[in-house]
């Protein structure tokens, strides 16, 4: 016997297909509304009836400064990246499926413990539950960094990589439209402010498809419908990405290649080969700048000269600083003497609103 989830499946499957084939005009808008708004509230229930708890070796526990997930079909080289960029021995062979659950290492780069998981291959469908997909892409989405793991020679696997992630409404390398709703207890959908290209009406139907009858909503930003009932329903996932084209050992032009792939998906794109560990260097690097963190050090007033690591990130203040070492300690502070990129002179006095960058030295001044 089907489950709930799998009726409300097909359920929405023919709904999408009755969509897709009427024509928009004015005799058949009030039908397509009505639709939208059974899309939403079926895609919300779907989301509802397929909660679950994790199966071994599908749980995330995040440790360390970020935490990056290396995502790609079976075979793509995921373990033998991991094995070479993060201090684990994950099991690798030249078949599919060899991983079957989450495999963390660390990787260190710039006295920033960076946590990076070997993730089950995925394959076509994982978003339906299709090889215990949508358990890996929920693991994925904890992530602050997917790096794509792709083979040179099975480019084709990345848009299907795209597929099966936005299926399950994670966007990649997009800024997220900033949408405010506020709820009333009376007066019905009142939209003040509408820079999403949707017309107020479609609007006013997803909210209602979606159980909302009193609020009053403002959207800044281009949004399309499935994001708008995303984000309001608030399953909605942005996150950066990067990929790793690997296996490049194997061609010639892989940097020609990479450049146009780049170019093709607009996404940085880092020509590797796991095997014979080249690019790893490069890699490693923009792993870590595409994180959005930097490394400061801390240096003792007085005493012995060991400077302690801090990770920040990025634009973060002297005064961000003082907090991460104790929150005490931020306000009892007077100033800071800073060496590094962000100072115009060395020992340089400056106040907590200074911002800092990656290799500043800080000594921190309390009041007396």
């Amino acid at each position: 016997m089907p489950s709930k989830k799998e009726l409300l499946e097909e359920k929405l499957k023919e709904m999408q297909k009755e969509y897709d084939k009427t024509q928009d005009n004015k005799k058949t808008n009030y039908h397509l509304g009505q639709l939208r708004s059974k899309i939403a509230h079926t895609k919300k229930a779907i989301v509802e009836a397929g909660k679950r708890t994790h199966l071994e070796g599908f749980y995330i526990k995040k440790t360390g400064d970020a935490t990056v997930a290396l995502v790609g079909f079976p075979s793509a080289g995921k373990s033998s990246l991991i094995n070479v960029i993060a201090n684990t021995r994950s099991k690798t062979a030249a078949y599919a499926f060899t991983t079957t659950k989450i495999i963390p290492g660390t990787m260190l780069y710039k006295d920033a413990h960076i946590q990076v998981f070997d993730m089950p291959g995925l394959i076509e469908d994982a978003h339906l539950g299709v090889g215990g997909g949508r358990m890996v892409i929920s693991a994925a989405k904890s992530a602050d960094l997917i790096v794509f793991v792709i083979d040179v020679n099975q480019l084709h696997q990345f848009e299907k990589l795209l597929k099966e992630l936005n299926a399950l409404e994670i966007t990649i390398n997009k800024k997220k439209p900033y949408i405010q709703l506020v709820d009333q207890i009376t007066g019905g959908i009142k939209i003040e402010v509408n820079k999403s290209g949707l017309p107020e009406e479609d609007i006013r139907e997803i909210l209602i498809g979606l159980g909302n009858h009193n609020y009053i909503i403002s959207i800044w930003g281009k949004v399309t419908e499935d994001e708008l009932i995303s984000i309001i329903s608030g399953r909605a996932i942005y996150l950066r990405a990067i990929v790793a084209l690997n296996k490049t050992d194997t061609i010639t032009g892989a940097d020609k290649l990479a450049s146009d792939f780049s170019k093709k998906h607009n996404i940085e794109v880092l020509p590797i080969s796991a095997t014979n560990q080249t690019g790893l260097v490069q890699l490693k690097e923009r792993i870590y700048e595409n994180l959005g963190i930097i490394t400061v050090y801390l240096k003792p007033r007085t005493g012995e000269e060991r400077l302690m690591p801090m990770i920040l990130g990025k634009g973060a203040t002297i005064g961000d600083a003082a907090k991460k070492f104790h929150t005490s300690f931020a306000d009892s502070l007077e100033c800071a003497i800073i060496s590094g990129p962000s100072a115009k002179f060395s020992n340089q006095k400056v106040g907590e609103a200074h911002v800092l960058a990656g290799g500043d030295i800080i000594t921190f001044i309390r009041e007396k």
